[in-house]
């Protein structure tokens, strides 16, 4: 587990950034957190880290948005399944199929609605915020699950913290 304090988006994106410097196909990346928190910035900073030219644009409305990976044969999914009811509707809409595939790296917002989707193997980060003598902070906390993404955090906090 790993937790960090960001002061900023800016400092949020920059950490996402890192991490999607990182992201190989088959990454599963879990956001959980509320309105607010962070996902959307966190995610836009992962997929500028992982080569994305384009600005990753919250799929709130259209539930998946895909973004090709220049010189890569990834593509990156950013999902958000705020609006869904439960994991039924997310399976129907068919996006299950490509999770763990070395092809794709998904970055999936509002995730805890549908845990049950989730593979074994993912980084999940959850995402809080307060108010503190008149600054956000945003609080993460990460957690790996499985060989993979355990490997992955242990990168991450190299990279970032150089511990």
């Amino acid at each position: 587990m790993l937790e960090f304090v960001s002061l900023s988006p800016e400092q949020t994106q920059r950490l996402g950034a890192r991490l999607g410097a990182l992201l190989q196909g088959g990454d599963v990346i879990c956001l959980e957190g509320p309105l607010g928190a962070g996902k959307t910035c966190l995610a836009q900073g992962m997929g500028r880290g992982c080569g994305i030219v384009e600005t990753l644009i919250s799929p709130t409305f259209v539930f998946a948005r895909q973004y090709s990976r220049p010189g890569a044969s990834q593509t990156l999914y950013h999902v958000d399944w705020y609006r869904i009811s439960d994991a039924e509707m997310v399976f129907s809409l068919g996006v299950d199929e490509f999770m763990g595939d070395p092809h794709a790296i998904f970055i999936i917002e509002w995730a805890e609605r549908a845990r049950s989707l989730i593979p074994s193997d993912h980084l999940w980060i959850r995402l809080d915020f307060a108010t503190h003598a008149d600054q956000m902070r945003r609080m993460l906390y990460f957690t790996a699950q499985g060989d993979r993404h355990t490997a992955l955090l242990q990168m991450f906090r190299r990279s970032a913290f150089g511990a």
